[in-house]
């Protein structure tokens, strides 16, 4: 199934579901003027085409005491570092995600940290005391204005 091709009725379903992932299927049935069993089908379509890759729960990081989110370039003394330093940096439940980018930094993350003082604790005792990790520069986020993802 990897070349499915989306139609109107899918992106209304994924639309509706990525707004609310517990909406029930009776419920965008209704919505969308099909029977449920429709939605049923198309909904595992999409899941096996690898569209639809699960569902995940909205937490507010800033409710759980994490007010600093920051993001870190961070340059490595050498490219085959890169996968020991990949498993270091995700062992660290505070880098909540990771890329392998072009440019100025080998790898860019992003870090949730409590405070300015856990950010330092972070930085300083766990990821610069990564030995495969030449440099970092960090920039501390001061608004999330706009959070999405691509919409189908």
């Amino acid at each position: 199934m990897e070349n499915y091709q989306i139609d109107n009725l899918d992106k209304q379903i994924l639309h509706a579901l990525m707004e609310n992932a517990r909406t029930a299927y009776a419920e965008l049935a209704k919505r969308f003027n099909v029977s449920a069993g429709t939605i049923h089908v198309r909904v595992e379509k999409l899941k096996q085409a690898g569209i639809i890759t699960g569902t995940q729960l909205s937490i507010n990081t800033k409710r759980l005491g994490y007010d600093v989110c920051c993001f870190i370039g961070i340059n490595l003394n050498n490219a085959r570092d890169y996968p020991e330093t990949l498993i270091k940096l995700e062992a660290l439940e505070e880098v909540v995600e990771a890329y392998y980018t072009t440019g100025n930094y080998s790898i860019f993350i992003k870090v949730m940290a409590k405070s300015i003082d856990h950010l330092q604790d972070v930085l300083i005792n766990k990821i610069q005391a990564i030995e495969a990790i030449q440099s970092t520069e960090t920039l501390i986020s001061l608004q999330n204005p706009i959070s999405r993802t691509v919409m189908p």
